[in-house]
């Protein structure tokens, strides 16, 4: 026996109207902090005009519902936390349209031992025991470049020769 299925009213429904601009950015941050240019890429993608999206996150910020000021730190808490180094948070901050000045500002803000954390990020991945072989260092080495430390410290930290131009920007 076939079930008839209920439709229920969703975002597809002709009938829903669509919801404001504002309305829309308010549930992205109700879930997250977002960076300001990250919200304004979401309501275009989501067909908003831009001056519609525009004057909905001037209200948000007006509000104080949207900061960038306060996104950049939860972000760069997060994710060092998640144990990603500083060329990575710089870049990922720069990405979400904050400036080099403060960015700077933010990471001196931080206050973290980068090669603290290297190590610590050493010490999860490949335990507690160092790298007797060269091959095993370069390996180790690269692990931490790819999570955006930077060459004097996995330099530091594993005592392998790593060229700087192997460096991430």
């Amino acid at each position: 026996m076939a079930m008839k299925m209920k439709r229920r009213p969703g975002a597809n429904d002709p009938a829903k109207p669509k919801r404001s601009a504002y309305d829309k950015a308010l549930g992205l941050l109700a879930r997250r902090e977002h960076s300001r240019k990250e919200l304004n890429t979401k309501l275009r993608q989501g067909g908003y005009q831009g001056d519609e999206a525009a004057a909905a996150l001037d209200r948000l910020g007006e509000q104080h519902y949207q900061d960038d000021d306060r996104f950049a730190e939860v972000l760069l808490r997060s994710r060092i936390a998640q144990g990603y180094g500083p060329v990575r948070l710089r870049q990922e901050l720069k990405s979400h349209g904050l400036g080099d000045a403060r960015i700077r500002e933010l990471m001196d803000e931080a206050e973290v031992d980068w090669d603290v954390s290297a190590a610590a990020q050493l010490r999860r991945r490949y335990g507690g025991k160092g790298a007797a072989d060269p091959a095993e260092r370069a390996r180790r080495a690269q692990f931490l470049l790819r999570r955006g430390f930077a060459a004097a410290t996995v330099r530091n930290v594993t005592h392998a020769d790593v060229d700087d131009a192997d460096d991430i920007s």
